[in-house]
């Protein structure tokens, strides 16, 4: 039977019925039949003749769905459109102007059917105070990323004084220290208990000329914790960063490495045994080679880097760094026997989360602690990454009004801007 001669519920059932004069009458091969010709699953029919047996003929129809009023509608633009966040604020209050809280998949469901029926959500509203263009273009203007060459800020640290003309020569200048992403301008990296640990890590690790690995979860603060390790060794350590490409070969990972070293990447990086003698008399000099995204890279070329650091006349330490890096190292043994120094960095910690935020930035000196709690359970979630993104949307926001007080509802804004995936 094809698609169009498929048998509809009530005449299945009433066919059945037919036949169900008595016990037994009705057969699994009377069902069977009767799936076949509905397209539906045997199970399925024999459902609908117990439901028509007690009197159920015809489906039940779905009771009145979910729907959003005027006021949750308007709740929904006032948190950017983030539906998650509107049910968060239903599930505070207790209850709507429509009777109970729905779920958050039939909120979903709700908003997502009144805007297919052409229902319009205002979710651009830059302020509900009038903003100057002059100013909110100053603000933007701002919230630019560093410029790189202008070094990492450290709370805690002095920084360190431009060499002057001639005291240092070319081939031994140390490379520039470049900056972090912080989204925001005035943030400073905090060096918190977890910050502390990796720079005694990473020092000890650069002392003894070994190899260490630095892992933990993405965003919590791994790169920028080894930059200010990196940052705060003495001067005469010379720090070589190697920029891993996604699924780099070994051409490719050798030519970063040169490249990293100061050498001639473009005539070497093809030539194996004169690239690899150049790599390891550059080694042979006591500094710090840095692989950030160590993840990416494959045994074979992890057991490459075991190899230069095999050699008896290295002096260099190795700092592989990245989310998932032991991992990584664990399926290249002989690597993995040969490291020295294993840190993890663990998530901000929540018992002192507002001083942190309070020295991370000054937007947010005087905020509640309950407030800063509750963006950290709800979104955040001990992650620095994120952490930075809310405070660079508090920093525009609170820029948009005089006196404007950093409170739970402009956090709530700002971590609307997340989006469902922050």
């Amino acid at each position: 039977m094809g698609e169009n001669g498929r048998l509809a519920r009530g005449v299945v059932v009433r066919r059945l019925l037919a036949v169900d004069q008595g016990p037994g009458l009705v057969s699994s091969l009377h069902v069977r039949v009767m799936a076949e010709a509905a397209g539906v699953t045997v199970r399925t029919v024999w459902r609908w003749l117990s439901e028509a047996r007690e009197g159920r003929l015809e489906p039940v129809p779905r009771q009145d769905r979910f729907t959003l009023d005027d006021g949750l509608w308007a709740g929904l633009a006032e948190v950017g459109g983030n539906v998650a966040a509107l049910h968060r604020r239903m599930t505070v209050d207790g209850s709507s102007s429509t009777g109970g809280v729905p779920s958050l998949g039939t909120l979903h469901r709700a908003v997502q059917r009144d805007l297919r029926a052409g229902r319009v959500l205002e979710v651009a509203r830059p302020s509900r105070n009038r903003v100057e263009a002059s100013r909110y273009d100053r603000v933007l203007a701002e919230l630019r990323l560093q410029r790189a060459g202008e070094g990492l800020p450290v709370v805690d640290a002095e920084p360190a004084p431009a060499p002057g003309p001639g005291t240092v020569g070319e081939e031994d200048a140390a490379p520039l220290r470049g900056g972090v992403r912080l989204f925001v301008p005035g943030a400073r990296v905090v060096s918190t208990a977890g910050v502390a640990a990796v720079v005694e890590a990473v020092g000890h690790t650069a002392a003894a000329r070994g190899i260490g690995c630095v892992f933990g979860e993405p965003g919590v603060g791994k790169t920028v914790a080894v930059q200010q390790a990196l940052h705060l060794l003495p001067d005469r350590v010379p720090v070589w960063r190697a920029v891993v490409a996604v699924k780099p070969g070994l051409p490719q990972m050798r030519a970063s490495l040169l490249e990293a070293l100061g050498l001639a990447a473009g005539s070497l990086s093809h030539r194996a045994q004169p690239a690899d003698r150049a790599l390891g008399e550059a080694l042979r000099r006591p500094g710090v080679l840095f692989l950030d995204d160590a993840q990416r890279l494959s045994p074979p070329l992890l057991d490459y880097l075991r190899l230069l650091w095999d050699e008896p006349g290295t002096a260099a330490a190795l700092l592989l760094c990245g989310a998932g890096a032991e991992r990584v190292i664990a399926r290249a043994p002989a690597l993995r026997s040969r490291v020295l120094t294993w840190h993890q960095v663990p998530e901000l910690d929540q018992g002192r989360l507002a001083e942190t935020l309070a020295m991370f930035h000054d937007v947010w000196e005087g905020a509640e602690p309950a407030d800063v709690g509750w963006a950290d359970a709800t979104v955040a979630r001990g992650n620095f990454r994120t952490w930075a993104k809310i405070t660079s949307h508090v920093y525009a926001l609170s820029k948009r009004g005089r006196d404007v007080r950093v409170d739970r509802a402009l956090m709530e804004q700002a971590c609307a801007r997340l989006g469902p995936y922050p």
